[in-house]
């Protein structure tokens, strides 16, 4: 059975809305995207790069298919493992307004916690999940997910989606493994560790 996994690029106050480009995500009055693109560099390359080439299939917000079917079919290179993945792969959808989409082999998910436990049992590898903000909001909160990678950014943008927003369900992760850029941005893989757990320092 497959794995759920969410990839996606946060700041240091937890944003992880318009990453890519300055018009990706507006809404809100969001005046600060780009902000992932001054720091890219040949090691976060590699990281993306290794996370594709472990998928099976996708899992996306409606917001990020039209972003991600806007740009990939135009990149054919045979050589560009992201490209080969997303264009070739299936692609599952998640949307209340579409159900129909004309990217290579994409077909609609419409209720999110019934149809990712099927998609699980589909796949042996990984289902991934990239971006996204209102649908790893939804896999967060019915505890949909078997491991987070966060690739934060020393930037602080002070307003947009959060990738734990406001009710997020408190929990417990372990951290898999960490490594830094060569701009600073820190990668990190995190599991599910179970309920969160409380203590004091207080003196008896």
């Amino acid at each position: 059975m497959a794995e759920l996994t969410i990839t996606t690029f946060v700041s240091l106050d937890g944003v992880m809305q318009a990453p890519g480009v300055p018009t990706e995500d507006t809404s809100g009055n969001f005046l600060y995207g780009g902000w992932v693109f001054p720091l890219a560099d040949a090691d976060m390359g590699t990281i993306i790069t290794g996370i594709f080439g472990k998928a099976d299939a996708f899992l996306l917000g409606r917001g990020t298919y039209d972003i991600f079917a806007a740009y990939w079919p135009r990149i054919t290179d045979p050589n560009n493992l992201i490209a080969v993945k997303l264009n070739s792969l299936p692609k599952y959808v998640a949307s209340r307004t579409r159900s129909a989409f004309t990217w290579n082999n994409t077909l609609h998910v419409r209720d999110v916690e019934k149809e990712v436990i099927e998609l699980k049992k589909r796949f042996s590898h990984e289902v991934q999940v990239h971006g996204s903000a209102g649908l790893a909001q939804t896999l967060i909160a019915k505890d949909l997910v078997d491991e987070y990678r966060i690739l934060t950014f020393p930037v602080v943008l002070g307003t947009g989606k959060r990738l734990f927003g406001n009710g997020a369900v408190p929990r417990s992760l372990k951290l898999v493994r960490s490594s830094t850029t060569s701009t600073g941005v820190v990668f990190s893989v995190y599991r599910p560790a179970g309920a969160l757990k409380t203590g004091s320092f207080a003196l008896e």
